[in-house]
């Protein structure tokens, strides 16, 4: 008898996260979101209550799952926000909670699943990253940062697990018409920077409000999540393989020098 692959997708209530859930369900998985809402889960899709920024939560959810299931093949780690502001005027409160979701958040995960995909032979981590985590984005200093954490995070944990068969990539989206835009934290405080962060922050809610559908995004993300294995780093969509591949070539200086016209004028 076929046995579905299990999946976990944390951040899976809404946007990106809801459609790759609702994507790797659609492909036969048997899927569970987690989320802070009570309620959750559409379509095939179960959910469990999980904080991900709570190290008991988020074991307890996972071991719900094993305990349900008795395995778990694919986690992918969606759960984040994002803030803006410039840096000077950035609370260190909000940058640490910005490292406490998105890269901290996901470490929880992986750490969970990571003895039970071992005892099993085998298993798949997604983590979601983002193009700013290759070209870091300014007036988004801390989100950039946690994004290219989570790139050395993945390269890093790819190399320690792949001996027990679990392998391990970061997703690199670009703008996406989600609900992140309207979840960002924006500290618009300018002084001396002369109406370049609010000019900053409208170039890149456009940018994200006219681009890929969550749909597309899931449905890409699901099917790299179904990969046995992959390059450790995948820029989602045209536009973004080729800033991707521009990152690489290009000289540092003239590339950071492009994404400050584009977002810093």
């Amino acid at each position: 008898m076929k046995t579905h692959k299990v999946a976990i997708v944390t951040g899976g209530s809404g946007g990106i996260g809801r459609c790759t859930a609702m994507a790797l369900a659609k492909a036969g998985c048997r899927v569970y979101e987690f989320s802070r809402h009570e309620k959750g889960g559409t379509e095939g899709v179960l959910h469990i209550s999980a904080d991900m920024t709570d190290e008991a939560s988020v074991q307890a959810a996972v071991t719900e799952v094993e305990r349900r299931e008795g395995r778990v093949d694919i986690l992918v780690c969606n759960a984040g926000f994002g803030i803006s502001g410039a840096a000077e005027y950035t609370s260190p409160e909000d940058a640490h909670a910005q490292l406490e979701l998105n890269l901290y958040g996901a470490d929880r995960a992986a750490r969970a699943v990571i003895p039970i995909m071992r005892a099993q032979g085998g298993g798949r981590i997604v983590c979601m990253s983002s193009i700013a985590g290759i070209l870091p984005i300014p007036f988004q200093l801390w989100y950039s940062v946690s994004k290219a954490a989570i790139n050395a995070y993945v390269m890093a944990l790819q190399n320690e697990v792949r001996p027990f068969g679990i392998s391990v990539c970061a997703v690199m989206p670009g703008d996406i018409a989600s609900g992140f835009t309207a979840n960002r934290k924006k500290t618009i405080r300018e002084d001396a920077y002369g109406g370049r962060v609010a000019r900053s922050v409208a170039r890149m809610e456009h940018d994200e409000e006219t681009g890929m559908s969550p749909e597309a995004a899931g449905a890409f993300i699901a099917k790299t999540a179904l990969r046995k294995s992959s390059r450790p780093l995948i820029a989602l969509g045209l536009p973004y393989k080729a800033a991707a591949a521009a990152a690489k070539l290009l000289p540092r200086r003239f590339s950071n020098l492009i994404i400050g016209k584009m977002y810093a004028k």
